[in-house]
C-alpha cells in the first residue's frame, strides 16, 4: 500500500510525474505510487484572478476515494497557477496532519520568468516543494531554519535558497 499516491492532473507532463515519484522514494522511508485516473482542475478555476483555488483542489483530493484498500496521502499534481484568497499566489498547499497536498510546477518553471526551460531546476523546485507540502501534511509547521525544507518560501528564489531535506529538529518531528 503505497504511502503517498500522486495524482497527476489534466496537462502534467508524465515525466514530471514519474520523476517526481522517483525523487520522493529517495527522500523518504516509504512508498510512493501514482494513480492512473487524472484530474481537471477546472472545477477549482476563479475567473475573477484567472488562478486555481487550492483550497478547493485540496478539498477534492480530501475526498477522493480512488480505491477503498489505498490509504497515505494524495499529492495532487498540477501545472496551473494556484492561489489562496490571503496570497497573490501559492507553489503549493496542504494543512496540518491531512490526507491532501497540491503542488504547481507553475510558478516553479524558469519559463515563466523570461529564463529558458531549465529542467533540472524544475524538478529540483517541484521536488522541495513537494517535499515541504508533504512535511505539512505530517505535522511540520514552517521552520527558521533557512536551509531547512520546511523554510516557507514566498517567491522561486526561496525555493532556491533552501535544501531539500529536512533539519535536525523537524527530522526529529518526523520521527525519522
Amino acid at each position: 500500500m503505497p504511502d503517498v499516491i500522486i495524482i497527476p492532473f489534466t496537462g502534467v507532463d508524465e515525466a514530471y510525474t514519474e520523476d517526481l515519484a522517483y525523487r520522493l522514494g529517495v527522500d523518504f522511508p516509504f512508498d510512493i505510487g501514482i494513480a492512473t485516473k487524472t484530474i481537471d482542475p477546472a472545477f477549482a478555476y476563479e475567473s475573477s484572478r484567472n488562478q486555481y483555488l487550492s483550497t478547493n483542489i485540496l478539498q477534492h483530493l480530501a475526498e477522493l476515494k480512488l480505491d477503498k484498500d489505498l490509504g497515505g496521502i494524495y499529492m495532487g499534481l498540477t501545472n496551473v497557477d494556484l492561489f489562496i484568497p490571503i496570497l497573490t499566489y501559492v507553489f503549493g498547499e496542504s494543512l496540518l496532519n491531512s490526507t491532501a497536498a497540491v503542488v504547481s510546477t507553475y510558478r516553479l518553471n524558469p519559463q515563466l520568468y523570461g529564463l529558458p526551460l531549465d529542467r533540472a531546476l524544475l524538478m529540483d523546485r517541484l521536488e522541495k516543494t513537494a517535499i515541504h507540502e508533504l512535511g505539512h501534511s505530517f505535522g511540520l509547521r514552517h521552520c527558521p531554519d533557512p536551509r531547512c525544507v520546511m523554510r516557507a518560501s514566498n517567491v522561486v528564489e526561496g525555493v532556491d535558497l533552501k535544501g531539500k531535506e529536512f533539519c535536525q529538529m523537524c527530522r526529529k518531528g518526523l520521527g525519522f
